[in-house]
């Protein structure tokens, strides 16, 4: 039994210096639908062709190709955190809100691989 009950959805963030354009050549090359456009946090997100799986591109002035954070689904972020941390992952810095839209928190794996867990505040999930 794992130790935080994350859900069937994962997100793969992606940095991009344009994401309007970086989402019009994923839907042009790969069919992938834009989901939406939220400016003010600097992001797009898109359905993938595969269930639960949406690419996440974060605008970024130089992106860092090759810096892929899968992104987990989660219902309670706070009371996963806490699980975790319990256990002894690391975290990188305070969870982050924004309003309406989305709870965010990034964990490290053993090496230090980026992780992040995120819980939908849209009420639509």
């Amino acid at each position: 039994m794992p130790l935080i009950p994350l859900e069937d959805t994962i997100t793969i963030a992606l940095s991009a210096t344009d994401r309007h354009a970086s989402a019009r050549w994923y839907e042009d090359t790969l069919g992938f639908e834009t989901l939406y456009h939220a400016d003010e946090a600097g992001w797009t997100e898109l359905q993938t062709r595969t269930a639960g799986v949406t690419l996440g591109l974060a605008e970024q002035a130089k992106p860092a190709p090759g810096n892929c954070v899968p992104v987990f689904g989660i219902g309670d972020l706070d009371s996963a955190r806490r699980v975790l941390e319990q256990a002894g992952v690391g975290f990188d810095g305070p969870t982050e809100v924004i309003e309406g839209m989305v709870k965010t928190a990034t964990f490290f794996d053993p090496d230090g691989n980026a992780l992040m867990l995120a819980e939908d505040l849209t009420g639509g999930s």
